[in-house]
């Protein structure tokens, strides 16, 4: 795929960028189905032939300058596997445990990648203990790279399903949309306060849908859920949802915890959790006084 976006100019036939490349063009076509099918590149009609042109996404735009300012990094080599999600998170200093964690990748699959990234010089080590990867000259335009492709990738995948949907949180291979209708797509699993009602909590639904895509999750769990209505919308009304299926669900706060951590929501988590914890002594006016949150769990018959 990078191969192809790295040399392609407007107006390549399949048979042009075949001699270039040096593949046939058998391959280059299914190369280039590839890239239509992702939006990044789409065929022109000119007579009788058909001329691939790259397409106006922001990656694109991203990696065709990076090669020409870079002409010397063999950019289609080093930008495979598991690359593009370690430059991904590589917004910030991080070592390599760090970057394993963040999704739960094994340390030596991270530690070949920022190997082969650091030999060609595109990233250095700060720090000799446990040193921390960052990048060298302006090399940082890899991350945006990477970034801009994984959201042209979701918006991609969301607009197949849903044409006026948004996207509320992403991340590499995950994001959390709305849309106006349903969806009934693989990977695309319903969260919001529609999802409450699998565990016996019913409210009044809005117009919009929620959904979170991900191709490793079978369904949304209670901790799961808490963090997507956080981002979802973060009113009092909600709030006091969210609280209600603390209570009413048993919630393995490790979890939520690390969940809360995955979405950056780890003060408004803790805040949920002290609330509870304390008869709401929480100085939060987006909360309820304990007493009123008493009532409305009485109301669905939650014991508190």
């Amino acid at each position: 795929m990078e191969t192809v976006l790295a040399i392609v100019d407007r107006g390549d036939t399949i048979s042009e960028l075949a001699t270039k490349l040096g593949h046939s063009e058998s391959y280059l076509s299914r190369a280039v189905g590839d890239l239509v099918e992702k939006g990044l590149v789409y065929r022109e009609r000119d007579g009788r032939r058909k001329r691939v042109v790259p397409s106006d996404a922001r990656a694109v735009e991203l990696y065709r300058d990076l090669v020409r300012q870079r002409s010397h990094v063999d950019f289609p080599e080093l930008l495979t596997g598991k690359a593009l999600e370690v430059l991904y998170y590589l917004d910030q200093p991080r070592t390599v445990s760090e970057f394993a964690k963040r999704r739960d990748n094994y340390r030596n699959t991270v530690s070949r990648v920022l190997k082969r990234l650091r030999d060609r010089g595109l990233v250095g080590t700060v720090g000799t203990v446990d040193g921390h990867y960052e990048f060298n000259a302006d090399f940082d335009r890899l991350h945006e790279f990477a970034r801009e492709l994984a959201h042209h990738l979701h918006r991609q995948r969301l607009e197949a399903v849903a044409p006026k949907g948004t996207i509320l949180w992403e991340d590499y291979d995950e994001f959390l949309a709305q849309a106006e209708t349903e969806i009934d797509a693989a990977a695309f699993h319903e969260t919001g306060l529609a999802r409450f009602a699998a565990f016996d909590l019913q409210f009044l639904l809005t117009d919009h849908r929620s959904y979170v895509y991900s191709e490793d999750l079978d369904a949304v769990s209670p901790a799961e859920l808490c963090c997507h209505t956080l981002l979802i919308d973060d009113g009092s009304c909600h709030r006091s949802y969210r609280l209600l299926l603390l209570s009413h669900v048993d919630v393995d706060e490790g979890d939520l915890r690390d969940q809360a951590a995955k979405y950056d929501l780890e003060a408004e988590i803790d805040a949920l959790l002290r609330y509870l914890e304390t008869h709401g002594e929480v100085d939060d006016d987006r909360l309820l006084e304990w007493d009123e949150f008493q009532e409305l769990a009485a109301d669905y018959e939650i014991e508190r």
